[in-house]
């Protein structure tokens, strides 16, 4: 394919895209969900399990978590029960393991979404909440407006909404679960470490590569920009087709990001496009996963970057649109030493004047395979 007819692609791509705040109240309406979060008595099973032990299992809903957990649709829990006796019964149904910080107890079911929000690391607007009582959807509406709230009796329903059906189904999608399995088990040990947390990142035996996309990269890089929230420096989103136009072009570099350690993968968590020129490279999208700030890793893809750029002898920008959500995006930029050098209607663009020489964390293993 020649520069030309690619160059042109990628122009006809993004030219109407719309900014991020055009697009916020429809993205409100049509927000992809990443977590269904279950009621249990008369919504998950049928009975109230304090009245009855023997309440049965509507097969219908379990269906439909396990269908959600197949597309990486994660699930959790807000119900007022007792919580040995409600994780009893989930494993006796076979379910419990599908269930990440279940809040069962007799508190607002408003305050068990948060919790689980906060602990998942995922905006309130890409929750769904499911539950038999008007009052108990009216109170988590009421305090999360941006929640969807649906009724138990439509639960059947579900999987077929819009919003519970991602374009792609990825490698990573498939084990998303499991991955934030691990994330527990990581955080259980880490609670218990004794020593500096650089001790506990260096026990966990990371690598992180950075890669061009491939073929095959292509449908996860695009859950990326789409799941991506808090983290993306743009908020742009991107489809498939436009990242593969970028990927085949000669005048830009679409990168992809994985970290694994000992306890298993986190998958890909990272996604750059650099657009090239003779002497200036600018960042035009540059996002992480929420699932791996913890782990240290926010600046690596970045400064992998700055290396190359000062290296090739650049000069290296970025472009910065803020959105609701992703200031910790421009404070990374900053503390990498970026200063803005103009300002375009929304988007601000930045320049390093790569007169640091930045580094990878010592407690981890880098690849660069660009």
């Amino acid at each position: 394919m020649t520069t030309q007819i690619v160059s042109e692609q990628i122009v006809d791509a993004v030219k109407e895209r719309p900014r991020p705040e055009e697009k916020k109240a429809a993205e409100k309406k049509s927000s992809s969900i990443k977590c269904v979060v279950w009621d249990l008595d008369n919504t998950l099973w049928e009975g109230v399990l304090l009245e009855d032990s023997k309440v049965t299992l509507r097969q219908d809903v379990a269906d439909v978590i396990r269908t959600l957990d197949e597309r990486g649709i994660l699930h959790s829990i807000a119900s007022r029960n007792d919580h040995a006796a409600a994780m009893a019964k989930l494993k006796e149904f076979g379910l419990d393991e599908y269930f990440l910080y279940p809040q069962i107890n007799w508190g607002n079911k408003s305050a068990s979404v948060a919790a689980i929000a906060k602990s998942i690391n995922i905006g309130l607007d890409t929750i769904a909440f499911v539950d038999d009582q008007p009052f108990e959807r009216d109170e988590v509406a009421f305090e999360h407006a941006v929640v969807r709230c649906i009724d138990a009796a439509d639960a059947a329903g579900i999987a077929s909404l819009p919003a519970m059906n991602p374009r792609f189904i990825t490698e990573d999608s498939k084990v998303r679960r499991k991955m934030y399995l691990a994330d527990i088990e990581r955080k259980n040990v880490e609670d218990s470490h004794e020593g500096s947390p650089e001790a506990f990142l260096a026990s966990l035996e990371m690598v992180f590569d950075i890669s061009a996309a491939r073929e095959e990269d292509l449908k996860r890089a695009e859950e990326l920009t789409v799941r991506t929230n808090q983290l993306n420096a743009t908020g742009y989103t991107y489809s498939y087709e436009e990242l593969d136009a970028f990927r085949k072009s000669p005048d830009h570099d679409l990168l992809v990001a994985s970290l694994d350690d000992k306890y298993g993968t986190y998958g890909k968590i990272g996604l750059a496009l650099v657009e090239r020129t003779s002497d200036v490279w600018t960042l035009k999208l540059l996002l992480m996963s929420c699932r791996v700030m913890s782990r240290g890793v926010g600046t690596v893809l970045l400064n992998a970057i700055l290396q190359r750029a000062k290296a090739a002898g650049v000069k290296l920008r970025a472009e910065f649109v803020p959105t609701d959500r992703n200031r910790t995006m421009y404070v990374t930029y900053k503390f990498a030493g970026f200063r803005e050098i103009e300002k375009r209607g929304t988007i601000s663009v930045l320049e390093n004047d790569l007169s640091r020489g930045p580094d990878f964390p010592p407690y981890m293993k880098v690849t660069v395979d660009v």
